[in-house]
């Protein structure tokens, strides 16, 4: 009897592990799944809220700008032209597009194709922001990438409205529904949630665009010159700025004539003027403004002194090119770059 009754206990015991483990086996992708939904619904909302995204060409931190200091070093660069002639059609159908895929995840709704649009996404990004990353393991848009494939290949079938809209269709079919019906009312009630969530999405985004966004410019930035469209050069291919345009400690945005490149003319001290580039050494993208007395690269975190264009802290290794500045009367002249 004792023994018939450790057997129970047994068998007991192997039954709740293998229930526990075909749980664990049905949920395994669920931590990834919430992770990538928050992510991107988080990185749309961030995107919307912020001054900078839909500055245009005089924010170097602008979708425009940063897309625009990518071009020339992505392999897909010249695909990218239309994104510089609709800056703000892209750079919304971008964050609205990142809503979509964060909520499609998190729900479980068409999670399949939500998975793609993410897994599109990282790709893109991973083709022009993170294409210049080195080494290659620190640019993330590669993992996020990687990251949507399993969601790619088993969707979200549990803990979702996908599951329910699965198991309803199943029961659909003991009632004698033909497969023609079932199908049909999958689609349209999948399409009435995707309406009820895209719309609730929508209007979220739109008043996070509307309303959330600071009213400010870079003036509202102790330090910085108001946002505006870089100085054209001036005749004989040089180009300035007024003394008065460059505060202690604050700079102004130039191009560099050769290049196009943005350049801030910086004072770091009482008379003391230079130039340095804003384009990150790490993967190409437009570093922000002198602030607090350093630079700020908005795509990795990369941050340079904004006296020697040193790096602070990684990833990059290089500081940023140098340029000569020369003093003229009340204007300040752009030199060539230092080697």
């Amino acid at each position: 009897m004792a023994a018939a009754h450790d057997g129970q206990e047994r068998s007991g015991r192997a039954e709740r592990l293998a229930e526990l483990r075909a749980m664990a086996t049905r949920y395994a992708l669920l931590p990834l799944r919430i992770f990538l939904g928050l992510t991107f619904v988080y990185a749309a909302v961030d995107k919307l809220a912020d001054a900078h995204y839909l500055a245009g060409v005089g924010d170097v931190a602008s979708f425009y700008s940063q897309t625009r200091a990518v071009r020339s070093s992505s392999p897909v660069g010249v695909l990218l032209g239309p994104a510089l002639h609709a800056p703000t059609f892209f750079a919304l159908l971008i964050a609205f597009g990142e809503l979509a895929v964060g909520l499609g995840t998190l729900f479980g709704l068409w999670g399949r194709l939500a998975a793609l649009g993410g897994a599109l996404i990282s790709l893109v990004l991973a083709l022009t922001v993170s294409w210049n990353v080195t080494p290659y393991y620190l640019g993330n848009d590669l993992a996020y990438l990687l990251a949507w494939t399993p969601l790619l290949l088993a969707g979200t079938p549990y803990l979702s409205i996908d599951g329910y809209l699965i198991r309803r269709a199943e029961r659909d079919r003991e009632r004698g529904l033909v497969e023609g019906q079932v199908h049909r009312r999958s689609l349209m009630d999948g399409g009435i949630a995707a309406v009820a969530l895209g719309g609730g999405g929508l209007l979220a985004g739109s008043l996070t665009a509307t309303f959330g966004r600071p009213k400010k410019t870079a003036a509202a930035i102790p330090g910085t010159t108001p946002a505006a469209p870089a100085p054209s050069p001036t005749a004989g291919g040089k180009a300035s700025v007024a003394v008065s345009a460059v505060p202690v400690g604050g700079s102004a945005q130039v191009a560099d004539p050769s290049s196009g490149d943005a350049v801030y003319i910086v004072q770091p001290k009482e008379g003391q003027f230079c130039g340095l580039s804003a384009v990150c050494t790490h993967s190409g993208c437009t570093v922000n403004a002198p602030k607090s007395g350093q630079l700020y690269c908005p795509c990795h975190g990369s941050r340079f002194d904004a006296a020697t264009g040193a790096v602070i802290n990684g990833p990059a290794t290089k500081p940023l090119p140098r340029y000569t500045v020369t003093r003229n009367g009340d204007r300040l002249d752009l030199g060539p770059a230092q080697s």
